[in-house]
C-alpha cells in the first residue's frame, strides 16, 4: 500500500510541475565552470511586429536583470529587444528536465530568441544539466528565484512568450511542452514563422 501511495505522489509531482523553496546557500560565483552555453546575444534592430503577435493590454515582463550563467554582464529581461521565449527551469524539477531537450531543438531553429533561467538552483547542479543536455541557448542564473517569485511562484516549468517590446504575450504554466508545443505557442503569440 505504501508503494502505491509513493508512486501516486511521484506521478503527481512529475505531471503537475515542480515547486520548491529557496536553493541551498552556496558561494557566489561569477563565471560558470565548464559550461559552453552562450550569454544572450545583443539585440538587432527590431522587425515590425507580426499581426499574429498579441500584446495589446498585456503586462510587461518583470523588470529584472539576471546574471548570465556563463558569467559576464547581466541581462535585463524587459529590454531583450526582440520576440523571446523565456523558460524558467531547475535541475531539481523532473518536468523541466523532460522539457529542456525539446526547448533546445526549438531554439536551434532560430525563429525567436530562447533564454533559459536556471531558477532556485545551485550553480553546479544547473551547470550539470546544461552540460549533460548540451543546451546551446543562452541561460541566466536566478539562484534566489526573483523572477519566479514575481510570477507568483507557480510550479516549474514556466515559459513566458515575450514580445519585442517586453510585453508578456502568453505565460505557459501547464507542465512540460514538447517541440511542437513551443512552435505552436511561438507562432500563435509571437507571430514566429
Amino acid at each position: 500500500m505504501r508503494l502505491v501511495a509513493l508512486v501516486a505522489l511521484l506521478t503527481l509531482v512529475v505531471t503537475t510541475g515542480c515547486s520548491r523553496g529557496r536553493a541551498p546557500s552556496e558561494p557566489s560565483v561569477t563565471a560558470a565552470s565548464g559550461t559552453a552555453a552562450p550569454c544572450v546575444p545583443a539585440a538587432t534592430p527590431a522587425a515590425p511586429a507580426s499581426p499574429a503577435a498579441r500584446t495589446a493590454g498585456g503586462e510587461k515582463v518583470p523588470d529584472l536583470a539576471l546574471a548570465c550563467f556563463t558569467g559576464g554582464s547581466e541581462t535585463r529581461l524587459r529590454t531583450l529587444g526582440r520576440p523571446a521565449v523565456v523558460n524558467l527551469w531547475g535541475s531539481w524539477c523532473p518536468p523541466c528536465r523532460k522539457e529542456l531537450p525539446a526547448l533546445n531543438t526549438f531554439a536551434q531553429r532560430g525563429t525567436v530568441l530562447v533564454v533559459g533561467v536556471a531558477t532556485e538552483d545551485t550553480r553546479s547542479a544547473a551547470g550539470s544539466i546544461i552540460e549533460d543536455l548540451g543546451l546551446g541557448f543562452p541561460n541566466l542564473y536566478d539562484r534566489d528565484g526573483r523572477l519566479h517569485k514575481a510570477l507568483g511562484s507557480v510550479p516549474l516549468p514556466v515559459t513566458l512568450f515575450v514580445a519585442a517590446d517586453g510585453t508578456v504575450a502568453y505565460t505557459h504554466r501547464a507542465g512540460a511542452l514538447d517541440e511542437a508545443g513551443f512552435e505552436r505557442l511561438a507562432r500563435e503569440h509571437l507571430g514566429a514563422a
